[in-house]
């Protein structure tokens, strides 16, 4: 993905300024403070963002300005902050939920607990019965069964304790070894 001269901004305030970056087959971090706009940036690439100029290139087409249903049947997801769970469903339902792909299947709900074996423990409990750690293995979960070829992860160990840290640092590093590309907030 390759962002060029990008601008976004909330009416007349602009949010983000003229960046250009890209992202290859490693994993690309974005660092600063709150209210710096990464998380504006995130929802951007989404085609989810406010008023936005520039480029946003994936496989040699501009996909600036695309709408979010079109962007991700390209091949991108996400991972938002905040992880926006729905208390009313159990993991697998959120799960079963988003796997909507029949052929090409990279992942699988199998895989997903497979890689995240607490939620395979965890399958028949409701959003508002698992910790923070486990919302965020179902939310990256939930991504991946989106196929994706490129990952935007938007404050992935937010609140999380150092140890469930460490494991999502080395699932990330699974992920990214099976060739999605990743840009990490």
């Amino acid at each position: 993905m390759k962002i060029k001269d990008l601008t976004v901004s909330y009416g007349l305030v602009e949010v983000i300024h003229n960046i250009t970056f890209s992202v290859g087959s490693e994993p690309v971090g974005i660092v600063g403070r709150n209210g710096m706009g990464k998380t504006t940036l995130c929802a951007s690439l989404m085609g989810m963002g406010p008023n936005m100029k520039g480029h946003i290139y994936w496989k040699n087409e501009d996909i600036a300005g695309k709408g979010s249903t079109y962007i991700a049947n390209q091949g991108i997801s996400i991972v938002p902050q905040g992880r926006r769970i729905f208390k009313s469903l159990t993991v697998h339902e959120h799960l079963m939920l988003v796997d909507t792909n029949k052929t090409n299947k990279r992942w699988s709900v199998d895989d997903i607990y497979e890689i995240f074996p607490r939620l395979g423990e965890r399958r028949n409990n409701y959003g508002n019965q698992l910790s923070g750690g486990e919302q965020q293995m179902l939310a990256i979960g939930r991504a991946l069964l989106r196929q994706p070829e490129f990952l935007i992860l938007d404050e992935p160990s937010e609140g999380l304790a150092p140890v469930i840290v460490q494991h999502l640092v080395e699932t990330l590093k699974k992920i990214s070894s099976m060739g999605v590309k990743m840009l990490l907030v």
